[in-house]
């Protein structure tokens, strides 16, 4: 088989933030890169030199993307099965549909690593209220409703604390299929991040550390303080659960420790929130390894060359009188900003991050943390002037 080499042209099934920052890693390396979007202020459209404005469920615009490349990638989820068929048809798909097709549906991607011996917590998949209310009741305690197709960022997620409550979850969930997981006591949160090429090498990133607040990620930070002995399991079991996917790309595999115990929560085959960091930690970002990996370069190293955090931006620092004071965190040493081009901020919206570097991951924990804070200070001072300039 031989590699895609630069000068070739990568597609990606999506334009997000996560297609923006492949999209710039490719281009660092030589190669043009088309997108497809539904939107056409996506934050990929002002880095790839051609945007493709269609559907995910578009499988004539998939294809049309995939004729002009050399290989195609993604860097979301939620791409039709048949768009991905048809774009496999033209080009190189990599993850290949049969990926996505296990893990499209939480249902069948809780089933799929059940079937094949790997961790999991207590789960119980329900097909109506009934269901659901009969599943919380044989699961014991309190549980949470997930629905099996959608949903990031802890959407589409109802916590279901008795059986009773299961009607009003099923309701909240929109009355579709959804599993149904017992509440962990977690010790922790970790991540481990795979690339692996079409011909089975692999190399596996050291774990991140994961903190989620509202149930979207807050900060994380790699390498995370766990022992050498957790850190090796973790990898070995993201590495096996790649190659039994057949996995060509990327694949980041969320976990739970419990008691000691790893425990498999979601797996995404594209790069992931949690390893942003790496652009300043490591030798080679997610984002220049997604490349490599599906273009079937050499894989980068993944060593981590010094501790480091990155913290979320989400669009509530926007909604002030005037944008966040970016000045005030570019004085910082060790801090770094990365913005996703997104043109209306929301509540809840991922619009950007920050990454520190530390001495230690407490050390750069905080340093991202105190980062983000003095943007939200800045946010809230220009808001209160904003209010005495009119005399409110």
């Amino acid at each position: 088989m031989q590699p895609i080499r630069p000068g070739a042209t990568l597609g990606i099934l999506g334009g997000g933030q996560l297609g923006r920052m492949t999209a710039l890693a490719a281009r660092s390396l030589g190669y043009s890169v088309h997108a497809l979007d539904p939107d056409p202020t996506c934050p990929a459209r002002g880095v790839v030199d051609r945007l493709v404005t269609a559907g995910f469920d578009d499988s004539e615009a998939a294809a049309d993307l995939a004729a002009g490349c050399d290989v195609v990638t993604l860097e979301i989820e939620k791409i039709a099965i048949a768009s991905l068929e048809a774009a496999a048809r033209r080009a190189p798909l990599r993850p290949a549909a049969s990926v996505l097709e296990v893990v499209q549906d939480r249902a069948r991607q809780k089933a799929w690593l059940a079937s094949h011996g790997f961790p999991l917590g207590a789960f119980r998949a329900a097909r109506s209220a009934a269901e659901l209310e009969e599943a919380v009741r044989r699961l014991g305690g309190a549980c949470v409703a997930k629905a099996v197709i959608g949903g990031y960022d802890g959407r589409s997620q109802v916590p279901v604390p008795h059986p009773s409550a299961a009607r009003a979850a099923w309701d909240a969930l929109g009355g579709g299929p959804c599993i149904v997981e017992r509440l962990l006591a977690l010790e922790r949160e970790i991540s481990v991040l795979v690339a692996r090429r079409p011909g089975g090498e692999s190399v596996v990133y050291p774990p991140a550390l994961n903190h989620h607040a509202d149930r979207i990620l807050d900060w994380s930070v790699m390498p995370a303080p766990v022992a050498p002995e957790l850190a090796a399991r973790a990898g070995d079991l993201g590495r096996r659960i790649a190659e039994a996917l057949d996995v060509e790309g990327l694949l980041a595999v969320e976990m739970f420790v419990v008691e000691g115990d790893l425990l498999v929560n979601e797996l995404a085959p594209r790069p992931h929130n949690s390893f942003h960091h790496t652009e300043v930690a490591c030798v080679t970002s997610q984002f220049e390894q997604v490349v490599r990996a599906v273009c079937d370069l050499p894989l980068g190293s993944v060593e981590v060359l010094r501790p480091a955090a990155l913290v979320n931006l989400l669009g509530d620092l926007w909604l002030g009188a005037r944008p966040p004071a970016f000045e005030e965190v570019l004085k910082l040493p060790g801090v770094k900003l990365f913005l996703y081009g997104k043109q209306e901020a929301r509540p809840g919206r991922k619009m950007g991050h920050l990454c520190a570097i530390g001495a230690d991951p407490e050390q750069a924990v905080a340093r991202a943390r105190a980062a983000r804070q003095r943007l939200a200070e800045g946010a809230a001072k220009s808001a209160r002037h904003a209010r005495e300039s009119v005399g409110l």
